[in-house]
């Protein structure tokens, strides 16, 4: 297959008032046209922040290093004219609230046609034509009245849909959405994630879902890359990281998440908090809530190393991962 993205040794670091935290350390990860690739962790885990630098959307005490080759051309440290041009036409991004991403004063149909003007060189009548058919696509009713509707009189879900028609519309390489379903109830949630599955198939979109929901994951994405304190710790295909974790966060996270079939009197979360970014703990930062922790945990760190099944894992220990044995 042809990779559309490759990310090399990815950073980012924030300035403070008297020192630098990095959030994000060292990531590798490619992406394959027509892929999906669930990018999981909890808050803080330097998830958001390792897209939003690709993007070109760091807050202004933001930088980044390494590589991030969009085909041949590399996007860190590209001039913003430039980078304007690829945004939303090659490499789009869906964000997390979409009440606080579209603009409250225009109708829908002027933000979305916007995407065209610019981008397409579409007039305004053929641009708004086809919003309004894209409107239709991702499953939104009576599309003509939705596209002359202002953001507030639609529901989280109409909005939702309104954010990946708008990412949509340049057919772009590369979607990436941020925590797509947070705000969404578990109906509408599971609506979004066969729009996205069938979307992506259609247009032959590669996909990166931001989330700390592994339930998104299961179903919707071919790979999975588990980040913890600024790094990635696990990756490998979606059903070799559900069915047989091999780093004890990854295992964690599974088991915090309730099974239908699993009925238990309560969940059996991870214990403690994750880490400070500016105050990691010596060797493997997952270590003060590990269960599987040993001496050299304390001391060194893991780097990313391959296994023999052919995916990576950030851990020294070799043993059987159990559900009991979780912190």
């Amino acid at each position: 297959m042809t990779k559309v993205l490759s990310v090399e040794d990815l950073g980012v670091t924030f300035a403070l008032h008297e020192s630098e935290v990095r959030a994000v350390n060292d990531l590798n990860f490619s992406l394959e046209a027509g892929e999906t690739l669930a990018v999981v962790g909890e808050s803080g885990s330097g998830k958001s922040q390792a897209f939003l630098s690709i993007m070109g959307l760091l807050a202004k005490n933001g930088r980044t290093s390494g590589r991030a080759m969009l085909g041949d051309v590399n996007l860190v440290g590209m001039e913003k004219s430039r980078l304007d041009r690829i945004r939303g036409k090659d490499i789009a991004m869906i964000f997390q609230d979409p009440m606080t991403s579209l603009n409250p004063s225009l109708r829908v149909k002027t933000q979305l046609a916007e995407v065209l003007v610019k981008h397409r060189g579409f007039d305004k009548g053929k641009a708004e034509k086809a919003a309004i058919e894209m409107l239709e696509r991702v499953g939104i009713p009576e599309p003509v009245k939705r596209a002359n509707a202002y953001p507030h009189e639609m529901s989280g879900g109409m909005r939702q849909r309104v954010m990946i028609a708008m990412a949509l519309l340049c057919q772009p390489k590369i979607l990436i959405a941020d925590e797509p379903t947070t705000a969404l109830d578990v109906t509408v949630q599971a609506q979004m994630l066969d729009l996205f599955k069938s979307l992506t198939e259609d247009f032959g979109t590669s996909l990166v879902i931001i989330t700390h929901d592994l339930g998104v994951v299961a179903g919707v994405a071919d790979r999975m890359m588990v980040m913890y304190g600024g790094r990635a710790v696990e990756k490998g295909t979606v059903d070799d990281l559900f069915y047989d974790p091999r780093h004890p966060y990854t295992l964690g996270l599974l088991h915090s998440t309730p099974h239908i079939a699993q009925r238990a009197a309560r969940l059996d979360p991870i214990q403690g908090l994750p880490p400070s970014l500016e105050h990691l703990p010596k060797g493997c930062s997952f270590n003060p809530r590990c269960a599987f922790c040993f001496d050299r945990c304390l001391e060194e760190r893991p780097p990313l190393m391959p296994t023999e099944s052919g995916r990576e894992k950030a851990c020294f220990y070799e043993g059987p991962l159990k559900y009991g044995k979780v912190a």
